[in-house]
């Protein structure tokens, strides 16, 4: 899970002075003296000058330099935005999740590490801003102000070889102003990106669609405020399909971002062998999951979406997907939207099953992940990670049905994952990586899979965007041919399901 490069010789060194290393139960009147009342310019009495360390929140808040209040902290950090509240106790508290933190040091360690689990300090005064400034500007004037004798700082208290980032407002000002030069690795933020952040970020928007169809809200269950999935502006015919072929491209081959990049370019995934790193976490799929999703992304000739259910074991390292939860809704229909992403949340809850991941479907185009969906994958990682103090993988699967690359019938299901640029080079996109998976044949197909499947097929029934199942394939092969083709392979070991499955395809040659 670590950046693609090896950081810089003493890049997780923080050359910051963190207000941690205090004792957490000196007396106030001690950690932080009285301004005029003992506080001395360098050279006094041991002790009587508070030093860099000895500053706190709680001084800065003592003495006017900071007010608490909600939102006023934030950081940013390759790309990710996160904020939070400054209590008047000196405390902050991360609006996501509603943690607690003690210093902001503490804050911007977790915070990165949710985005780049191989960071190991977060250089939390040069890294936190109050209302736009770093915390650590509070600082130096508080030092001007009441120990103007006292040598400053050096000027840069970024970790060495961590590019510093500012929010994207600041930086389209600044840019206007003149005042910062642009470096050369940073790019203009792609369109989508920008309404991503307007709409609140989702968890499961197809390849390619400008729009993301589920946006986030929070509480722990998916769309009740916890960061994870909630659908939300997804389509009235769903996204019409593009037949013409995409030519996918290395990754090494993209650099820094381009606006000018179509966002629907398809990109190679890496293996975790080809840059010498072990895959973080070793994933188990049920055949009944597969089965269905591959059965959904056969209905349409537009894309579809769902949700993955499973558990997440912290002592084994193993992700198991158990359950694939369909989105019965269309792009841009935000009611019913409303009405499946319940449904989807209740039945997590009820089964006891955690969101685990996404999956999608690219109809004509092969199992690759688009720039859109590298993206998005990021911010789902971050979310789900984000709701707890530990980590958690979030799976992305991709299925091509129709791609005429595929060897044989049978749909390319493809698993990924996103690794975070190397810090020294934020604005990169995220590094899609190859997951190996095990796939787990279940004993039998289970109610709600046959329940899941009888609902798509009333779904789309007599929808535009229907897959003809009687037209033709290939020369000698129907639709419905390749379909039956195509989920053989995903079949339980009971074969007691075949008349049921029979029953669906007849009710499919009628749907049209």
């Amino acid at each position: 899970m670590a950046a693609l490069a090896a950081p810089s010789p003493g890049g997780d060194e923080c050359l910051e002075e963190d207000e941690d290393e205090l004792e957490p139960g000196l007396d106030e009147a001690e950690a932080e003296p009285e301004v005029g009342s003992g506080a001395k310019a360098a050279g006094g009495p041991r002790g009587a000058v508070l030093t860099r360390r000895g500053i706190t929140l709680r001084v800065l808040l003592r003495d006017g330099l900071l007010e608490p209040g909600r939102g006023v902290l934030s950081i940013y950090y390759l790309g990710k935005k996160f904020v939070g509240d400054l209590g008047s106790d000196g405390t902050i508290t991360w609006q996501e999740t509603g943690q607690v933190f003690n210093s902001p040091s503490a804050w911007a360690t977790h915070c990165k590490r949710l985005v780049n689990p191989a960071k190991k300090s977060g250089c939390g005064w040069a890294s936190v801003r109050y209302k736009g400034q770093k915390l650590d500007q509070y600082k130096a004037a508080w030092l001007r102000k009441h120990q103007p004798n006292v040598p400053p700082p050096e000027e840069s208290l970024a970790s060495e070889g961590e590019e510093e980032e500012l929010p994207e407002e600041e930086e389209e000002e600044a840019t206007r102003d003149g005042r910062v030069p642009v470096p050369e690795a940073a790019a203009p933020k792609k369109p989508e990106e920008r309404s991503k952040k307007q709409q609140g970020k989702s968890l499961a928007e197809p390849a390619g669609t400008g729009e993301p169809p589920w946006g986030s809200r929070g509480s722990g269950q998916p769309g009740r405020g916890d960061g994870t999935l909630s659908l939300a502006d997804v389509g009235a015919a769903g996204k019409r399909l593009e037949m013409k072929p995409r030519v996918p491209v290395r990754y090494c081959t993209l650099g820094t971002r381009d606006s000018a990049r179509n966002p629907q370019t398809l990109v190679e995934v890496t293996s975790f062998a080809a840059i010498n790193k072990f895959q973080p976490f070793n994933v188990a799929i049920s055949s009944n999951v597969l089965l269905l999703l591959d059965f959904h992304s056969h209905l349409t000739r537009s894309e579809v979406v769902g949700y993955l259910g499973g558990r997440w074991d912290t002592n084994t390292q193993l992700l198991t997907v158990l359950r694939a939860f369909p989105c019965r809704t269309r792009l841009g229909d935000a009611e019913a939207a409303g009405a499946v992403e319940e449904e989807i949340c209740q039945s997590l809850f009820l089964r006891g099953l955690s969101l685990v991941g996404w999956y999608h479907s690219h109809p004509f185009g092969p199992a690759l992940p688009s720039l859109h969906d590298i993206d998005a994958q990021m911010d789902y990682q971050l979310k789900l990670q984000g709701s707890g103090n530990g980590f958690q993988p979030c799976l992305g699967l991709i299925c091509g049905p129709f791609y005429p690359g595929n060897p044989g019938v049978e749909s390319k299901i493809a698993p990924f994952w996103v690794m975070p640029p190397p810090e020294q080079r934020p604005n990169d996109y995220g590094i899609p990586m190859d997951v190996e998976v095990t796939y787990i044949q279940d004993g039998f197909l289970t109610n709600d899979v046959v329940q899941e499947m009888t609902l798509l097929v009333e779904f789309y029934k007599g929808a535009p965007d229907l897959v003809k199942f009687q037209e033709l394939w290939s020369q000698d092969q129907t639709y419905l041919d390749k379909l039956k083709g195509s989920l053989a392979s995903r079949t339980p070991k009971d074969q007691s399901f075949t008349h049921f499955l029979e029953q669906i395809f007849s009710l499919l040659k009628l749907s049209g």
